[in-house]
């Protein structure tokens, strides 16, 4: 059983991915071939935004749009201490300072109800990070960052596919980011990110950036860095993005299956009205997850920790001075969380094994 099935979805569409690489390998055209705008257009068309730049990480996608709206040195940007450490680090690579907010202990996304309170006069931006396929309450953040004057870039990495109020995410903030990693719910065949915007100065300005700053061929108007998404990538992208809206409504089945036959039994992905979850991981809560995990992998089933330790306890942010204690919902959580096998491709017989392993497991 694999954890993320990456090699059903390629036989599913190797024939059209194969023709796609050879013809861009035919071309020679390998550094922002026409691939990439068809790309950017079809991302734009599904996310319902106007402008979408291809990057080439989700990590890089975050740098250029904190450098875009001029965030460095002396900046704050409030974010989640419970996510992977891109944001954060983001934030830091620019020259700013990460200043974490607790999580609401049922969704994992930030708390809106603690941002204001970490705002100062330093504040540049806030960065909510989509956990698991959620999209935090975003328009609580938007409100707060409307009010303060403060801008609000939606990390969608995990949430690509998933929507808020009608609105895709992506598309739910002046800008946003998404990643393409592999085990995304829309993954490439190596890195690659995008940016997304209905701001058309902004579009063109995080464009520049990550193209060295170039504003012409050898006229480098601003300090920006290497950040172009690779044709390969985007040729990759455009076949999956072909096959993707079914894949959405695949891990939405599978996500609501697993809640329907584990909800007795541990925590499930909350789901709050009005939204829909993109299951990137699918995750559970649980006392004694370590014991709970080392047993499921005795029955070849594997899993996975997202994430163990809260990024304001990393070593890499010792210098931030954050202490355990300081965000208690997030640090419960990354005692407790345990995420499952989980694809679009999964197995109903696959699936079943992991449920009554699960039930098993779980009894008092």
């Amino acid at each position: 059983m694999e954890f993320i099935d990456l090699k059903k979805q390629y036989r599913k569409i190797a024939g059209r991915l194969e023709q796609r690489i050879l013809s861009i390998m035919a071309s020679g055209n390998y550094i922002l071939g026409p691939e990439v705008a068809e790309l950017e257009d079809a991302l734009a068309e599904f996310t319902g935004v106007s402008n979408v730049v291809g990057v080439s990480s989700g990590t890089d996608a975050l740098m250029a749009s904190l450098m875009a709206i001029g965030v460095g040195r002396g900046d704050e940007v409030v974010t989640t201490p419970f996510s992977f450490i891109a944001a954060a680090e983001a934030v830091a690579l620019v020259g700013a300072t990460p200043v974490f907010v607790d999580i609401d202990p049922d969704t994992y996304n930030i708390d809106p109800e603690k941002i204001e309170s970490a705002i100062t006069e330093r504040t540049k931006a806030i960065i909510p990070v989509s956990i698991f396929g959620l999209c935090p309450d975003m328009d609580a953040i938007n409100a707060i960052g409307a009010k303060r004057g403060i801008d609000v870039i939606e990390d969608g990495a995990q949430s690509f596919g998933a929507t808020y109020k009608g609105r895709n995410s992506c598309s739910i903030s002046t800008s946003a980011i998404t990643s393409f990693y592999p085990a995304k719910p829309l993954g490439c065949l190596g890195d690659g990110g995008a940016f997304f915007t209905d701001d058309d100065e902004l579009a063109l300005k995080v464009r520049k950036l990550t193209t060295h700053g170039e504003m012409g061929r050898y006229n480098h108007a601003m300090i920006g860095f290497n950040g172009r998404l690779d044709t390969l990538q985007a040729g990759a992208l455009i076949e999956k993005l072909a096959i993707f809206p079914e894949e959405v409504l695949e891990r939405q089945r599978i996500g609501a299956r697993y809640t329907q036959r584990l909800g007795d039994v541990v925590k499930t992905p909350v789901v709050p009205d009005g939204q829909t979850h993109i299951y990137a991981q699918y995750t559970i809560g649980i006392e004694n997850r370590d014991d709970f995990s080392a047993r499921l992998r005795k029955m070849d089933i594997p899993t996975a920790i997202h994430y163990p330790v809260p990024i304001h306890l990393q070593p890499a942010f010792d210098y931030l001075g954050y202490k355990p204690g300081n965000f208690p919902n997030s640090e419960n959580a990354c005692n407790k969380v345990l995420s499952l096998p989980m694809s679009p491709y999964l197995a109903e017989k696959d699936q079943d094994t992991v449920i009554r392993a699960v039930r098993e497991f779980a009894r008092p």
